[in-house]
């Protein structure tokens, strides 16, 4: 398959209520669009790294700028039999997960309508059912985060992710187990501690939490490998897994016992494939992570949950749960189940008025 043409775009899409974490505050989602061009077929992908590099080293505007002027005329103009072959077109690259997934994924998206086939099914994945969890940043009170919990339980949802920070961590879940004892529940702590901190972890293992998502920094994997070595409730990794060499590593060194899979921090989705695989034949459960990407990159989150090792509730969020006007067409919706099935009728694209009114810069490369 000949790459013809991108068109990209970096977008920012506003949020209903600001999305905070330990590592800030987002009113809007910054991400990167790319309409890639075949011979035959448009399709799309969605790369959102956040505004500012607080989640990862990388940011929207970096990830713009790596894609329109050294990875896109890269890649633009050439034949690409499959994903790994893009990969090897980018491999001199260093690190830059993102940026590399915006591209990667728009071959895979490109090649499902090339063979007429839906994107799950080219993934290897199956024709079953998601199941998408309740997940909340740090709210304005312990109230409000209470009456919210209190929503989404009686909606259904199979289980409640909690974002912690210092200063709003042990209090809180206090507040949450009086209330909700039995409700199943995680917390991410998005890299906020450090091991000074194991005794208010050893602390947590009497909330009975299903697992502790990245407690310490983004990149470290030998320090998680040591607070799990302190404390009862589980690790799961997240921003430290940005390859699949990181999550040989962490499994090596037994650092977690879940992994959450997110396409743009690994690079795309063949190497989301492969992490899956390794934590498959270790004996790990994985779960699909979102960056509260509109529809067009979470209908891609929802293809991938369809292979079999992901056993946990994922981060796929319905589009009024964040925005009023979601980009992509058509918006993701739950089942009363608090499940989605994957797309066999093609994947949500832009929609065009609110493609240009949420879009910062664009750029078109072609093969000329």
């Amino acid at each position: 398959m000949r790459i013809r043409s991108l068109d990209i775009y970096h977008v920012a899409m506003p949020l209903k209520y600001p999305w905070r974490t330990a590592y800030g505050e987002d009113h809007e989602i910054h991400s990167v669009l790319v309409c890639a061009h075949s011979d035959d077929h448009v399709a799309w992908s969605e790369s959102a790294p956040l505004e500012m590099p607080t989640y990862s080293a990388e940011s929207a505007a970096g990830v713009f700028l790596n894609v329109s002027e050294f990875l896109g005329p890269r890649i633009v103009g050439r034949e690409y039999d499959s994903p790994e072959d893009l990969n090897d077109r980018l491999r001199l690259f260093k690190g830059n997960p993102f940026a590399k997934a915006a591209l990667e994924i728009a071959w895979w998206t490109l090649q499902a309508k090339h063979e007429q086939r839906s994107l799950h099914e080219l993934l290897g994945g199956s024709n079953r059912e998601v199941s998408a969890g309740a997940d909340f940043g740090i709210q304005d009170s312990f109230d409000m985060l209470l009456g919210n919990i209190r929503q989404a339980i009686e909606a259904g949802f199979p289980r409640v992710k909690l974002k912690v920070a210092p200063g709003w961590d042990l209090e809180m879940l206090k507040a949450v187990r009086s209330t909700f004892p039995d409700v199943r529940v995680h917390i991410d702590c998005n890299g906020g501690y450090t091991l000074d901190d194991a005794d208010l972890f050893s602390e947590m293992d009497s909330f009975n939490l299903e697992f502790i998502e990245q407690p310490l920094a983004n990149d470290d994997i030998l320090d998680h490998a040591a607070l799990a070595g302190m404390i009862d409730t589980p690790i799961c990794l997240d921003e430290s897994v940005n390859s699949v060499r990181a999550v040989e590593q962490a499994l090596q060194v037994k650092a977690c016992e879940y992994v959450n899979i997110k396409p743009g921090r690994v690079g795309g989705l063949a190497n989301s494939i492969r992490v899956h695989d390794v934590c498959r034949d270790a004996g790990v459960p994985v779960w699909v992570g979102g960056m509260l990407e509109s529809a067009v990159g979470s209908a891609i989150c929802v293809e991938l949950a369809t292979l079999p090792n992901f056993l946990y509730p994922g981060d796929l969020f319905p589009s009024s749960r964040f925005y009023e006007h979601d980009l992509g067409s058509p918006t993701i919706d739950l089942t009363e189940q608090k499940t989605m099935m994957p797309f066999i009728n093609g994947l949500p694209e832009p929609d065009p008025d609110l493609l240009e009114r949420y879009t910062i810069q664009r750029k078109t490369l072609t093969a000329d």
